[in-house]
């Protein structure tokens, strides 16, 4: 498949203001990120922005950059980035890798393709089997609860910030990237937010409300995601060593 990687970035962090561009052992977080993309080895990496700023120093870094109009969701950013980018429709399948992960594991990108095994699959996305009993009931650990496919698969019936489902058995922590198939990414887009998505806030839910399939690949570990300084000084930890 022709593999496109698409790296959402916007400035407008109420958290961590400028997030994109934070400091990261001398090198600003996005573009840390887009490294670890790269080392993936599966596509085109680009970084998708509507702040002249990031994209000047996603190329001052040698990456490639594309401006879009302000969204409120990433994938609303990335779809735009993939009719600018690619109009003849070429492209395969796009991943969303978020702006915000600059110490994930290359493996773990990779990982999110394999659900495409199927071709049934719509989306793909990837969870991590919980082991902290306060992340159980975390409501921002967003549970994944699926049918077990295989050892390592796993088809997602509902996305919750519950502890979800009940009974003896594991609980999934889903991680936040995905991979589309080209079709699928322009109908997830086309579709209005739905019920269940404004009540959980999670736009996933829109995908399997509309009856698209969505499968994650079950990996080892949760990668950082910087959301306030305290991560941020994590991920200088982690990357100055």
């Amino acid at each position: 498949m022709s593999t496109l990687i698409l790296i959402p970035a916007r400035m407008a962090s109420t958290r961590l203001p400028g997030k994109p561009l934070a400091d990261i052992a001398g090198t600003p977080m996005i573009v840390h990120v887009a490294r670890r993309a790269a080392e993936a080895g599966l596509g085109r990496v680009v970084v998708a922005t509507d702040t002249q700023s990031v994209a000047e120093a996603v190329r001052a870094h040698g990456f490639e950059a594309v401006m879009t109009r302000d969204h409120e969701t990433g994938s609303d950013r990335i779809f735009e980035a993939l009719t600018i980018l690619d109009p003849g429709n070429s492209v395969e399948t796009v991943v969303n890798v978020q702006g915000d992960l600059p110490t994930i594991d290359p493996l773990i990108i990779g990982a999110a393709l394999k659900p495409f095994e199927s071709a049934a699959v719509d989306i793909a996305t990837l969870c991590v089997e919980i082991v902290r009993d306060e992340e159980k009931t975390n409501p921002n650990v967003v549970k994944l609860v699926g049918s077990p496919l295989s050892a390592t698969r796993l088809r997602a019936l509902y996305f919750t910030r519950a502890t979800a489902p009940w009974g003896e058995g594991p609980l999934y922590h889903h991680i936040g990237l995905y991979a589309y198939r080209r079709a699928a990414l322009e109908r997830f887009v086309a579709l209005r937010p739905s019920p269940l998505e404004r009540r959980e806030r999670l736009e996933q839910l829109r995908a399997l409300e509309a009856g698209m399939r969505i499968d994650a690949e079950i990996v080892q570990s949760v990668p950082l995601g910087v959301d306030t300084p305290d991560d941020l000084e994590r991920a200088r930890a982690l990357l100055s060593n």
